[in-house]
């Protein structure tokens, strides 16, 4: 078995997802690993950037917009890592990034998930690791509501702003942008919940390996760039479902709370 199995959902970004291929090459000396590419049907160049620019990949079109949880799903029934790294096309592997993510799951058998940390353009640390959300918070994420005091205090307990991120940590759920899988603990979880077409699929993830006692980890030594657009947390007001991406993220939002209604406290 290899030791790891790296996976990317391409979505007319082919450029990035080379650039992310070329830097976990450069930044991680093994070979002892795999790259899986899913196009979920791009119409840019990234077909021809994934099949003739990138060597030794393994490489799946699936002819139409899948979503992201089920791209995701077919692109791990190719792997035989070891773990599983779940990256966004967006990523960039830092120094050392990979070799930290998985010494720390070799040394913490009882972690399902880890992420790295994730380092904005300008040199700041990216929120990506949180609390559960509550159905409130999207509420108060997407309107004018996030510029109250309570509805600030709520948000900064959510995104973990009283937590010192330069250290290991235990949190409830990470960004999918960058995530790694242990497969004996995949193999008891399941795949993604191909219901979320993209977004609070890796919330969900998350939720159901800390049901089944796998833990979930912060791990900041694990560094990546993460060069996103966060199109799904633009302010919209009463415009809000003007916003394509917005409408998915509350529609995904919807399914989420419905799917946990009335457990673990949510309501």
């Amino acid at each position: 078995m290899l030791k790891f199995s790296i996976v990317i959902v391409n979505y007319y970004s082919g450029l990035l997802s080379k650039a992310c291929i070329q830097s976990v090459r450069k930044t991680y000396a093994g070979t002892d690993y795999e790259v899986i590419v899913v196009d979920n049907d791009s119409k840019d160049d990234s077909r021809e950037i994934l099949t003739s620019e990138i060597d030794n990949i393994k490489v799946k079109f699936t002819g139409k917009n899948l979503g992201y949880a089920k791209a995701v799903n077919i692109a791990i029934s190719e792997t035989s890592g070891e773990y599983i790294i779940l990256l966004n096309p967006d990523i960039v592997a830092l120094k050392d990034g990979i070799t930290e993510l998985i010494k720390f799951m070799d040394e913490n058998p009882k972690v399902g998930i880890a992420s790295g940390q994730l380092i904005n353009p300008n040199g700041s640390i990216q929120d990506s690791g949180f609390r559960f959300y509550k159905p409130i918070t999207i509420l108060y994420r997407r309107t004018f509501f996030r510029h109250f005091p309570w509805a600030k205090r709520h948000l900064d307990r959510i995104f973990m702003h009283d937590t010192d991120f330069t250290k290991n940590q235990k949190v409830d759920w990470v960004l999918g942008a960058c995530m790694c899988i242990r497969r004996s603990a995949l193999e008891k979880v399941g795949l993604m919940d191909e219901r979320f077409f993209l977004y609070f699929e890796d919330m969900d993830w998350c939720r159901r390996f800390w049901k089944l006692g796998w833990e979930v980890w912060y791990v900041p030594r694990a560094r990546f760039a993460h060069y996103h657009k966060r199109e799904s947390a633009q302010e919209q007001g009463v415009f809000i479902f003007l916003n394509p991406v917005a409408r998915i993220h509350i529609s995904s939002g919807f399914k989420y709370f419905m799917k946990y209604r009335g457990k673990n406290g949510i309501s």
